[in-house]
């Protein structure tokens, strides 16, 4: 890839992914950033996110409610969706589990596998905590 212009607003977008832990949307993205630069717009803020993820500085997390989420977090790491609140949160798993599912992938695989994306679904601590409440009334 040819060497990108610096741009402010794609270093604002790359620090405010860093900055937080919850995955956000490009138009979560957008409001914050807008705060800064008034003036960008969401095309530029999703033009920068695809970016950034191509680049391997952001990752993009497709999820099935069509909604793309952005983590500045880049390291190999898994995610799980909470099916209450919808929020994405990061699962903690050694690289040691990682690799060991690449490695099984490759023997059931006639080719090479290198990489893996898994997406979790579950109930998160604080929706299933309001669940337990629910039914103790």
């Amino acid at each position: 890839m040819a060497n990108l212009k610096y741009s402010r607003q794609r270093a604002s977008i790359k620090e405010y992914l860093s900055s937080t832990m919850e995955h956000p949307t490009a138009d979560t993205v957008y409001l914050h950033v807008k705060e800064e630069f008034p003036n960008i717009s969401l095309g530029t803020v999703y033009r920068n996110l695809n970016l950034l993820a191509d680049m391997g500085e952001a990752v993009k997390i497709s999820t099935p409610d069509g909604g793309d989420r952005f983590d500045g977090r880049t390291e190999p790491h898994y995610h799980v969706v909470c099916r209450s609140c919808g929020k994405i949160f990061d699962l903690e798993l050694d690289e040691e589990h990682i690799k060991s599912i690449n490695e099984l992938a490759n023997r059931h695989f006639g080719g090479t596998i290198e990489s893996h994306t898994t997406l979790f679904y579950g109930t998160c601590e604080e929706c299933a905590g309001k669940k337990s409440e629910k039914g103790l009334k």
